[in-house]
């Protein structure tokens, strides 16, 4: 049964009350708390990666360069984007410049410039989960209606999902679309795209964009954005986690639930908040695959854009960082 409209509550998100009561019942969870610098070495290890591939593609037939985007490109972009998330929450170093730049660093193979402004964005949507206004991660209600109930147009959806995440920023009033940082992320990625085309030619410009939209979109690893926050499992629970083996390749994004309520906590250590605190995340339903919920996104009717937990506007909280 379709369904016509998203779900509402006027109970608060629900992760600022369970890291409370972890924290009261697991205090020594506090210890996983902190920086994390050498993931700057994962960030130049992936962009050193993907321009090593685009260069090696750069003569190569149009079908081989898909191909290669698809099956390799994506992973690498996926996870560059995990780690442009980890910067985003300021988990490499003290202070947002070093995590800026590190951000601005992995966000090269993209071609694409959205480090900067994902940070900003993202940041609401922990502060905000639900509220429509304020949170970007939540579909328009357009978006659901006109892309959200059959094989093709969830395939679409999927396809151009990076064009519907820069619509989506527009409702969202409180952050900047331009300032100093943003600017300068746009600069040094024109600069880099100008460069490869320059240097290596289109078909390795066009391995890296194509993989970029792969990583996000129309590919099992494209599942992430419906395993996140979809109701797919239980419609009394709105966040849920993935812990099959890619986590491996994207360095543990699939913990969601655990970063949710711990944003503070990097990457290398969210698998410790569950073991630390078993109670509380065991009695969660979880994702096993990406790929099985990729397909079924694409075929089940129950599953639709409107799959999501809308709430009280006049919720707020101060942005976690």
């Amino acid at each position: 049964m379709y369904r016509a409209d998203f779900t509402y509550s006027s109970e608060p998100e629900p992760h600022k009350q369970r890291t409370k009561q972890i924290l009261r019942e697991h205090p020594d969870v506090r210890e996983l708390i902190g920086k994390n610098p050498y993931t700057l070495f994962s960030i130049i290890f992936c962009v050193a990666s993907m321009i090593l591939l685009s260069w090696l593609l750069k003569d190569s037939p149009w079908w081989m360069v898909f191909l290669a985007s698809y099956f390799i490109g994506a992973f690498f972009n996926h996870a560059l984007f995990v780690l442009i998330h980890e910067c985003s929450h300021n988990l490499l170093f003290k202070g947002k410049t070093g995590n800026y730049l590190a951000s601005i660093l992995a966000n090269l193979p993209h071609t694409l410039p959205s480090a900067i402004s994902f940070a900003r964005y993202h940041l609401m949507h922990h502060s905000y989960q639900g509220n429509h206004r304020k949170d970007a991660d939540l579909p328009e209600f357009w978006e659901a209606k006109v892309f959200g109930y059959n094989f093709f147009s969830k395939a679409l959806w999927l396809l151009l999902f990076p064009i519907f995440q820069v619509i989506r920023i527009t409702r969202v009033k409180d952050v900047k679309v331009f300032d100093g940082w943003i600017i300068f992320n746009w600069l040094v990625q024109l600069a880099f795209n100008v460069a490869i085309w320059y240097f290596f030619g289109p078909k390795a410009f066009f391995f890296l964009l194509l993989s970029f939209f792969f990583s996000v979109g129309l590919h099992p690893l494209g599942a992430r954005w419906i395993q996140e926050h979809y109701l797919t499992l239980d419609d009394n629970q709105e966040t849920y986690s993935y812990y099959g083996g890619l986590n491996k390749l994207a360095f543990n994004v699939g913990y969601h639930n655990e970063h949710h309520d711990f944003p503070s906590v990097p990457w290398n250590k969210l698998p410790e908040v569950r073991k630390k605190a078993p109670s509380f995340y065991e009695s969660l339903k979880y994702h096993q695959s990406w790929t099985r919920l990729f397909f079924r996104f694409l075929f089940d009717p129950s599953i639709t854009l409107f799959n999501r937990v809308l709430r009280d506007e006049k919720e707020t909280s101060s942005p976690k960082s």
